[in-house]
């Protein structure tokens, strides 16, 4: 049986009831950018061509991301997985170890230097070269930082795609929502299933 101690909380959405409305990602960056976090967005709405639904973070009990960060910047805490966006160092190993691709790296520059500075003893900044991919791209003069879904641990309200989609298509996962859960599969399994009968299709052992 599963240890529920051990369960990390998680956020799942409903592709029936998702509208493809971006309002998650938009307040998911909202929320970060005013506390001083990355804006870019910890959940990505995927789209194919009758549903939709936001994903994120798996927030995975081995935590693979967290296994393979040379600075400990990635750890268990408050039953989920949190990464401290002031220790990262750009190595992008968490983001290639990631199972379900939901690890991805906004830029940053240095707090009080305008963009395209430059100045009469130096030649002009080039400009950023065109986007390829989160793990490939490399822009002078910015950081890039890992970002994932945190669960929105520092409100007090809960994750913030939550609280602003308009179709409650997303729902936090908890060990106790969970076992419950799994409480009532068992017993509409007990109702498919009476006692006595294992299987409907059971060999007949009885003596003819």
């Amino acid at each position: 049986m599963r240890n529920m101690a051990a369960m990390n909380q998680y956020v799942i959405a409903d592709p029936k009831l998702c509208i493809g409305c971006n309002t998650c990602m938009a307040s998911c960056s909202r929320e970060h950018q005013l506390q001083g976090l990355q804006s870019a967005p910890r959940l990505q709405v995927m789209r194919n061509r009758l549903d939709s639904a936001p994903v994120m973070c798996h927030q995975c009990e081995d935590a693979p991301c967290a296994q393979v960060c040379p600075v400990n910047a990635i750890t268990r805490e408050n039953d989920a997985i949190h990464l401290n966006e002031s220790l990262c160092v750009s190595c992008k190993l968490c983001g290639i170890a990631c199972p379900f691709g939901a690890i991805t790296f906004s830029a940053s520059t240095p707090l009080d230097i305008p963009r395209d500075c430059n100045t009469s003893k130096a030649l002009p900044a080039p400009h950023a070269p065109r986007a390829v991919s989160p793990f490939l791209d490399c822009v002078p003069g910015l950081r890039a930082v890992a970002v994932k879904c945190d669960l929105c641990r520092f409100s007090p309200e809960g994750p913030a795609c939550i609280k602003t989609c308009p179709t409650q298509a997303i729902t936090l996962i908890t060990a106790s929502l969970s076992e419950y859960s799994s409480q009532q599969k068992r017993l509409n399994a007990m109702n498919v299933f009476p006692a006595g009968l294992t299987s409907l299709n059971a060999p007949d052992t009885e003596a003819k």
